[in-house]
C-alpha cells in the first residue's frame, strides 16, 4: 500500500519574531529617510553657497559702479558750487558768460545710479531666501538693498528740481549757443569766448541760483547715500566671504 507522507507545517511565529521584523522594517525606512534628508540638506546647502557666490559678484560689481557714480556726483557738486558763485556775484557774470553757459548746461546733470540686483531679485521672487539659514545673514543682505529706495527718491527730487531749473534757464540762455556746445556722445564742450546771454535780468539769475542751491543740496544727499551704500557693500562682501568661506 502506498503511503503518503505529509510535510511538516512550520509552527506559528511568536511575538518576538514579529517585533524583530517590524524593527528591521522600521530601521530600513528610517535610514532611507535620513539618507534622503541628508541629501536634500546637502543640495540646499550647496545652492545657498551658489546664491551667495553670485550675490558677492553682484556686490563687487556695485562697488565699481558706486565708485564711478560717487566721482560723477562729486564733479556735479563742484561744478554747481562754481555756478552758484557766478550767479550770485553780478560782477563776475559779464566776463564769464562762456563758463556760465558751460556750467549751467552741465552742472545740473545727474546720471542715475545703476545696480546689479539680479541675484537679490531671484532670491526674493522665487522664495529661495529660505535657503539662507542664518537670520543674521538675511538681515544684512536686506539692509544693504533697502538703501536703494532712498537714492531713487533723491534722484526723483533732483529731476523735479531740474525741471523747474530748466524753465528759468530757458529765459536766460541762447539756445543757439547751447546747440553749438554739443559734441559727440552727448559731450558738452566749453566755449572759447563769452557770448551774450538771452537775458541778464538779476531776478532771473537769482531764481536760477535758487534752484541750483536746491539741486546742490540734493546731490550732496545722494553723495552721502552713495558713500554709505559703498561702505555697507564692502562690509557685506567681507562678512559673506569669511562666514561662508567664499572668494
Amino acid at each position: 500500500m502506498e503511503v503518503h507522507h505529509h510535510g511538516h507545517h512550520e509552527g506559528k511565529k511568536n511575538w518576538k519574531s514579529y517585533l524583530w521584523e517590524f524593527l528591521m522594517l522600521f530601521l530600513a525606512v528610517f535610514c532611507g529617510f535620513l539618507a534622503e534628508y541628508q541629501l536634500e540638506h546637502t543640495i540646499e546647502h550647496q545652492r545657498e553657497k551658489q546664491y551667495l557666490q553670485s550675490l558677492i559678484a553682484d556686490l563687487k560689481s556695485d562697488q565699481d559702479v558706486l565708485s564711478e557714480h560717487i566721482a560723477h556726483v562729486k564733479t556735479g557738486i563742484s561744478m554747481m558750487d562754481s555756478l552758484i558763485t557766478i550767479l550770485t556775484t553780478p560782477s563776475q557774470i559779464t566776463g564769464n558768460t562762456g563758463e556760465l553757459y558751460y556750467l549751467a548746461r552741465l552742472a545740473p546733470r545727474l546720471r542715475p545710479l545703476s545696480s546689479n540686483t539680479r541675484t537679490f531679485e531671484q532670491l526674493k521672487n522665487s522664495g529661495n531666501f529660505r535657503l539662507i539659514r542664518s537670520l543674521g545673514t538675511s538681515n544684512k543682505i536686506m539692509s544693504y538693498y533697502e538703501k536703494f529706495p532712498l537714492i531713487r527718491l533723491l534722484e526723483s527730487v533732483n529731476e523735479t528740481e531740474f525741471t523747474e531749473y530748466k524753465k528759468v534757464a530757458s529765459k536766460i540762455f541762447n539756445p543757439v549757443i547751447l546747440l553749438k556746445m554739443e559734441g559727440k556722445n552727448d559731450e558738452i564742450k566749453r566755449i572759447s569766448d563769452n557770448p551774450a546771454l538771452r537775458s541778464a535780468d538779476n531776478e532771473l539769475l537769482q531764481e536760477l541760483s535758487f534752484f541750483s542751491v536746491y539741486m546742490h543740496g540734493t546731490k550732496k544727499g545722494i553723495l552721502g547715500a552713495d558713500e554709505e551704500l559703498k561702505v555697507e557693500g564692502m562690509r557685506l562682501i567681507d562678512y559673506l566671504q569669511k562666514e561662508y568661506h567664499l572668494e
